[in-house]
């Protein structure tokens, strides 16, 4: 190829570039972060752990479910009977995954089965890519988030969405 191709396929692609940066800079512009509120109290704490408590009895799951606060730190945690040992940390890492990216964990490992650049929540110290964890909203500001674990992936995030849902 000529060098005088190459000058004007690269002037070609710096126009379009110069062209479509408008429309590029519109539809990648991420939407303005949540914040934070103040940290969850240990009443409403119990209000979200009795709810995802009571979901999963209803489906027939053994949980431990965790509440942590804005910052990740724990507020409170029940573990129901038989649910296995490990559980205790998944939930706590869930919650606190949830809280400080403020994201339910589900995106995240919506993001990485997606592949490419969401690749790097593997590296991302504390992200927790699957579902369970999920921000604690009120007054449209996150106050903590739940962790729950103890079944599959889908069943934890059944049991997260009901406690979180049980305040606003």
């Amino acid at each position: 190829m000529s060098s005088r191709r190459i000058a004007a396929c690269v002037a070609g692609a710096l126009c379009l570039a110069v062209a479509m940066a408008p429309a590029l800079a519109q539809t990648s512009a991420a939407p303005p972060p949540v914040p934070y509120g103040p940290s969850i109290n240990i009443e409403t704490s119990k209000k979200v752990a009795a709810a995802a408590v009571a979901e999963a009895r209803r489906a027939g799951f053994t949980m431990a479910i965790a509440i942590v606060d804005p910052a990740g730190d724990m507020v409170y945690f029940e573990k129901m009977d038989n649910t296995q040992a490990a559980s205790v940390a998944i939930a706590l890492d869930k919650a606190r995954s949830s809280a400080r990216f403020k994201r339910p964990t589900k995106a995240m490992q919506d993001i990485l089965a997606a592949g490419g650049e969401g690749m790097r929540f593997l590296a991302l110290q504390g992200a927790i890519p699957v579902e369970g964890g999920i921000p604690i909203m009120m007054d449209g500001k996150i106050v903590g988030a739940i962790g729950a674990s103890g079944g599959s992936a889908e069943q934890d995030g059944q049991t997260a969405r009901a406690g979180a849902s049980a305040v606003k």
